[in-house]
């Protein structure tokens, strides 16, 4: 169980709906340093940590982001870094209206003898790490477990399930409201059907570990993938897909979750928001549903900056309209 007192819970459920309210989402900057350093690089920008800071530093100060993001997350190195006007990030976030949150886990490794299905680590030294980001600003943290419709079993939804569960008691002791992400990957030729099947294995595991956790559902962010097929088979259209999500979600999320916030998945920035559009419309919905993006949002601002002072007004515009559009489909 976890420590959690009733005024703590009632923050934690309040930063939640904020995170998930209509109008607007959360913006995902938490890229490792090896992955936004290639990032730069495939851009011709030469990756150092000035580069991923002014790059960080150009989405959250977007004149107007507050109006369709509630947070933002980071990952650790952006989260101690401060901007030019020397503000650390979560006080300017803070400033901004925005909530600054940060990305705690340290990766994946594969699972033994499981055919490459990989397991999240970065429990060991979490409680410490959480009490000094708690005491720097942090609203909300992210842990992202991640599934393979080709490789996802019982066991590794329960193995991932735990950790998840395991992190997110672990954030709501800290008065901190955890986003919990079991993603099931869209890369691949693997059918509606079977993307359903992986994402419904995957969130009974996860509910059923939260439960046993003592978390408080109230006070918790799910973010999962859309049902869709994979990116190499044939597609299906928006109202395929959310009925199909929503169907896996109302079976397998209790109501009392605060909020859900999804990914994009890799998937275009159009085919995204069409299909939060379509889910946000349901009407037996118990939940508020908002985007969590990262690519589909930012991809676009990254290659108009460029790594060029003078382009970061245009790469903010960009950033904005991509914002605009996905805070549109939650309304």
């Amino acid at each position: 169980m976890t420590t959690t007192l009733p005024a703590d819970l009632a923050t934690l459920s309040d930063t939640a709906r904020r995170l998930t309210q209509a109008g607007r989402g959360i913006l995902a900057a938490d890229e490792s340093i090896r992955t936004m350093s290639a990032r730069l690089d495939n851009e011709g920008i030469p990756p150092s940590v000035t580069a991923r800071r002014d790059y960080r530093e150009l989405l959250v100060t977007a004149e107007g982001l507050s109006e369709t993001v509630s947070g933002v997350i980071w990952c650790d190195e952006t989260f101690g870094q401060s901007l030019s006007d020397d503000r650390p990030f979560p006080l300017a976030a803070r400033e901004l209206d925005i909530l600054p949150g940060i990305k705690v886990d340290t990766g994946t490794r594969e699972l033994p003898g499981r055919d490459g299905a990989l397991v999240t680590e970065g429990l060991d030294g979490l409680d410490d790490r959480l009490a000094s980001y708690a005491e720097r600003g942090a609203a909300f943290a992210k842990w992202r477990a991640v599934f393979d419709v080709a490789t996802i079993t019982p066991y590794t939804a329960r193995v991932n399930g735990h950790a998840l569960a395991r992190y997110a008691a672990s954030c709501q002791a800290h008065g901190i409201v955890p986003i919990v992400e079991p993603e099931v990957l869209c890369t691949g030729g693997h059918s509606l059907g079977e993307s359903a099947r992986a994402s419904r294995l995957a969130l009974n595991a996860l509910f059923d570990e939260l439960a046993q956790a003592g978390v408080e559902l109230s006070g918790i962010v799910l973010k999962p993938n859309f049902v869709t097929p994979g990116l190499t088979a044939p597609g299906a259209t928006a109202p395929t897909v959310a009925a199909a999500t929503f169907d896996v979600l109302r079976d397998e999320v209790p109501a009392d979750v605060a909020g859900i916030a999804f990914l994009s998945g890799g998937h275009p920035t159009k085919d995204a928001c069409a299909f939060l559009d379509e889910t946000k419309a349901v009407p037996e919905r118990p939940w508020p549903v908002t985007f969590s993006f990262g690519r589909a949002l930012v991809s676009e601002a990254l290659s108009v900056w460029g790594g060029d002072p003078g382009q970061a007004k245009a790469a903010q515009k960009v950033l904005l309209g991509n914002c605009r559009r996905a805070a549109r489909t939650t309304r």
